[in-house]
């Protein structure tokens, strides 16, 4: 592993600071980071991701795919998690926090706004930034690629139902728009340059693909790091004049983000899965689609909300605890 690799919460830690840092004395260089948003996309941090996520699509190789449908365990584990465990349990642990253990911390009108943004977090499980975990847990980017592709199918026609349901109203806008886009910005377009840049390397010789992976790779960790610059500057006014509330939501959300990593963890264990598979398997069900339940959030909520803080709480306290999650799973396969 690189220096970026081996010290990557260093690096992370350090882009956390610097973004509060940026965002608190630079404020007007955020804003217009903000606004540069299609279908509540953010533009500049969907850039990052992609670049993220470019190296491992270039990594797959596509006869390999067809080998899911030998494993297809880890495809069950994966669509178990997501949706017939993680929303419900996500649904308990915010009624537990602001119901009864918070209940004298936070107002109650307050409180069902926060488990209203902490459910659409549980019921909106990750479709981007599981590549970049995949890779750094050295996942199968074919089988990572083939869980994803299921699970966005899934999320199509189960996302308004499920959320309806435990948010007790039936009138849920889904906004298709962002979950389409997204697809599109941090799925295909990605794998179709994957695919492109593979098929032209491969061409030329074995030897080059082995070259260009090596150069590009670096770019991956630094569209990490860039991205929590960004996400923590956008915040930094937040998190300076909400410090108690975002905590009170910190807190159920980190342990329900371990809860259903080592649940799964334990599943995968029974179940007997290869690392390779294992991994990402886990961390898929643990990370959230967070555009989606931000979007959603704001739409039935509003922007001021403390639902739609809920969600953003849950954008930055994810990414320092999948890359605890990370190391964790890296040591088991040492």
């Amino acid at each position: 592993m690189g220096i970026f690799e081996r010290w990557l919460t260093l690096w992370v830690g350090l882009g956390i600071i610097l973004g509060v840092g940026l965002g608190l004395g630079l404020p007007d260089i955020f804003l217009w980071v903000a606004d540069q948003s299609v279908a509540q996309v953010n533009l500049i941090v969907a850039v990052l991701i992609w670049a993220m996520i470019y190296p491992m699509m270039v990594q797959i190789d596509w006869s390999s795919i067809r080998q899911a449908s030998r494993e297809p365990k880890g495809l069950l584990l994966t669509i178990v998690v997501n949706w017939a465990i993680k929303p419900f349990s996500m649904a308990v642990v915010a009624v537990l926090f602001f119901k009864w253990i918070w209940a004298d911390l936070v107002p109650a009108d307050t409180a069902e706004e926060v488990i209203a943004g902490m459910i659409l977090l549980g019921v909106a499980p990750c479709t981007a930034m599981v590549f970049v975990w995949s890779q750094l847990v050295r996942g199968n980017p074919a089988y990572t690629l083939v869980q994803v592709s299921i699970n966005d199918v899934i999320l199509i026609f189960a996302f308004a139902p499920l959320a309806g349901l435990l948010l007790g109203v039936t009138d849920i806008t889904v906004p298709w728009e962002t979950l389409l886009f997204s697809t599109v910005l941090y799925v295909v377009a990605p794998l179709l340059a994957g695919v492109a840049t593979r098929y032209t390397l491969l061409r030329r010789g074995p030897n080059l693909l082995a070259q260009f992976m090596s150069r590009v790779k670096p770019l991956s960790i630094a569209g990490l790091i860039a991205t929590v610059v960004i996400l923590f500057g956008l915040q930094a006014q937040t998190i300076i004049s909400q410090p108690l509330l975002i905590l009170l939501i910190a807190v159920p959300l980190i342990l329900q983000t371990y809860g259903i990593f080592f649940f799964s963890w334990a599943m995968a264990q029974w179940l007997r899965l290869p690392h390779p598979i294992a991994g990402p398997a886990c961390l898929i069900g643990t990370s959230n689609f967070f555009e989606l339940a931000v979007a959603v959030a704001i739409g039935l909520f509003g922007m001021q909300s403390a639902a739609s803080l809920a969600t953003v709480v849950g954008v930055l306290v994810e990414v320092p605890l999948m890359l605890s999650l990370v190391y964790w799973v890296n040591r088991r396969a040492a």
